[in-house]
This record gives structure tokens, C-alpha cells and sequence, in this order.
């Protein structure tokens, strides 16, 4: 059989995407020479940085889309950095890229939703995670912004272990089960604490808005840290058009202190649009009965005050937490627990919620 002709090889090519900047690897610049000899090819890949994390995915990606092809016998894949030229025309020619002004301003298609609470150890950060990824098995294209600068969870929770890439001023984020995510754990050593006042918070937020290459998803996703102190104060400045999601648990004392995190919505003018109870009820394992291990009605009750619905009332599983802690969020981990099809039809919720808003 004769090999492929040298079209059919460039054609093959430019199906492939870079991972990361999901865009073809031929229209990034990616592509150097490319030879063609019967049935043998050999492709130059001009990576972003000498150091990509994903250049084994790429050369995987390359070869597989090349070996589709009648004719092929081998394959041969070489990479090396971009010049800086290179890399500077790239970076100039991705749309949506960064500004110094946010993207998310009154025109932008993406719906921003922030997460927040009242207090801490409710399971915001789990609730934010879980959501990204039901968001993304509905077919939508998601963002996940780690805004919780103090306490960053959601690295862990996402099962990213690598920082992100940065290709001249463009902060590139890691992608985890097609969620693009950012947070301030990629600038920082694990387990070290971030010992910021407030100008510096407000600069990093800003970096992680409009120095971001979030691509115009149709959803980003803000994890937002408890309470009402300066973090949430920027993100209602930088992010203007952003909905709100208080998530607290069933006890009336955690509703009271969720109650300050609506106010905190009003005075920077963003939208509540619903709330989600964690830990409504346990079911025993055992004997198949339910037990209200809080004193029950505080989302509910919540959700009455601010005249929102109650999109979500979420079970407390063990396997959420363990989910968790693997990287895995349980609507992947353990879809056919009951907290997954909780959170899986609070995403539903919340969706057709944004569409009425």
C-alpha cells in the first residue's frame, strides 16, 4: 500500500489540539516541518515552553491522529521550544486572551457564579468542584476560578499536581476533567501559608480575572472564601455580572452567618440566585435509615428569607469527602451515590435558574 500523501499528513495534523489551549496544534504555530517518506512521517512540534508538562500528550495526540491513516508504518515525533518571536505571535493571536480590563464585563457570553458562605467547614469548595464537573458532563464548557486565596482546596479536590503554564504574560490554565482551573495554590509551595493584606489580594485577583486565557466559557465558576471580607469585596468589582450561591448547612446557627454573606451580595451589587444545603441528612449504611445529624431547615429557611429557591439539599457521605481527597469529585468518583445525583441535579437547578434570571 502506498503511504499518505503529504496533504493528507497536514490535513491529519490539524485535527489535533493542544490539551490545554484546546486549539489546532497547525493554527497555534505548533507545527514545524513536517516529512513525509511512504509510509513513514516525521513531525517537529514547536511546544510553548521547553518544559511543557503535556508534551507527552501532545506527542500521544500526534502520533494516534497519524496513524489513522492508510499507508502509515511509523511515525516519528521531535519537539523543541518556540523562539520567543514564536511565542509572542501565538500569545498575540489567541482570541479571547488576556487584557488588562476583565473579560467578563455586561457583553461577555460566560455566566460567572460565585460560591460562597457565611463560615468555613461547610463544604463550599466540594459544592464548587462537584458543580464544575456536573457542568461539564451537561456539555458545557467550564472555568474554575480558586478564589478562596487563604484556604485553597480546590487543586486538591480537582486532582491537579502541576502549576500552570505561562506563555509570556498569558497565564494558561490546567485543565482537569475539562474544567480550566486556577488558584493561587500554583503560585505557591505546597502546604505554605499566603500572608497577604489586602492590595495584594486585590492584584492577584486581578491577575487571575484578566491575565487568564479562559477562552469565553460558558460558565466560570468562583470559589469564593468564607465570610465577607476583601476577597468577595474585589470579586463584586472585578466581576460584575457574577450570580450568587450561598451554600450552608441545616443549622440555624450556620443560616445566620450565611445570612451575612447575602448581605455582603447586596452591598456589591451581585445577584443571589439560589441556595444549597450540605449535610442535610445521613443515611446509615447499616439499616438504610435517615437521621438529621444538624438541626434541620436552615436552607430552606434561608432560601425563604432572600426569596431564592433552594437548588440543592446535599446528603452527608463519606464518600464525598474521600472523593475528594483522591482528586476525583464523587459525581465522577461515585456517580450512583446519593450525594452525586444531589449535586448533579443541583446543577440542573442552577442552570435553569440562570436561564430565568
Amino acid at each position: 500500500m502506498a503511504g499518505p500523501s503529504r496533504d493528507a499528513v497536514l490535513e491529519a495534523l490539524r485535527g489535533v489540539e493542544d490539551p490545554e489551549l484546546r486549539r489546532s496544534i497547525a493554527d497555534l504555530g505548533m507545527l514545524g516541518e513536517v516529512e513525509v517518506d511512504g509510509g513513514r512521517v516525521d513531525v517537529a512540534i514547536r511546544l510553548t515552553v521547553a518544559g511543557c508538562p503535556l508534551k507527552a500528550e501532545i506527542q500521544t495526540r500526534v502520533t494516534d491522529a497519524l496513524l489513522e491513516l492508510p499507508g502509515i508504518e511509523g511515525v516519528r515525533v521531535t519537539m523543541d521550544a518556540m523562539s520567543d518571536e514564536e511565542r509572542q505571535s501565538m500569545r498575540s493571536g489567541l482570541a479571547g486572551g488576556a487584557t488588562k480590563e476583565s473579560p467578563f464585563d455586561e457583553a461577555s457570553p460566560t455566566q460567572v457564579i460565585a460560591i460562597a458562605s457565611g463560615k468555613g467547614g461547610v463544604g463550599k469548595s466540594s459544592i464548587t468542584a462537584n458543580l464544575a464537573v456536573a457542568l461539564v458532563e451537561q456539555g458545557h464548557s467550564v472555568g474554575l476560578l480558586d478564589a478562596d486565596v487563604y484556604g485553597y482546596s480546590i487543586p486538591r479536590m480537582m486532582g491537579v499536581n502541576r502549576p500552570a503554564v505561562m506563555v509570556d504574560d498569558l497565564i494558561i490554565p490546567v485543565d482537569s476533567m475539562g474544567v480550566r482551573v486556577m488558584s493561587i495554590g500554583f503560585l505557591t509551595e505546597e502546604d505554605s501559608p499566603v500572608i497577604w493584606r489586602g492590595p495584594m489580594l486585590h492584584k492577584a485577583l486581578t491577575s487571575f480575572v484578566t491575565d487568564v486565557f479562559w477562552d469565553s466559557p460558558d460558565y466560570l465558576l468562583v470559589d469564593l472564601p468564607p465570610g465577607t471580607g476583601d476577597v468577595s469585596i474585589s470579586i463584586g468589582q472585578l466581576l460584575p455580572t457574577a450570580s450568587l450561591v450561598i451554600v450552608t448547612t441545616p443549622q440555624m446557627t450556620a443560616q445566620r452567618v450565611a445570612r451575612r454573606a447575602a448581605a455582603m451580595a447586596e452591598r456589591v451589587n451581585l445577584d443571589v440566585v439560589g441556595v444549597i444545603e450540605n449535610m442535610s441528612w445521613f443515611i446509615a449504611p447499616d439499616t438504610g435509615a435517615r437521621y438529621e445529624v444538624f438541626s434541620g431547615g436552615g436552607g430552606s429557611r434561608l432560601a425563604d428569607e432572600l426569596g431564592v429557591p433552594l437548588i440543592g439539599e446535599i446528603p452527608l457521605e463519606s464518600a464525598v469527602a474521600r472523593a475528594g481527597d483522591d482528586g476525583r469529585p464523587v459525581v465522577v468518583a461515585d456517580p450512583e451515590s446519593a450525594a452525586a445525583k444531589a449535586l448533579l441535579m443541583a446543577a440542573d437547578q442552577l442552570v435553569a435558574r440562570l436561564r430565568v434570571s
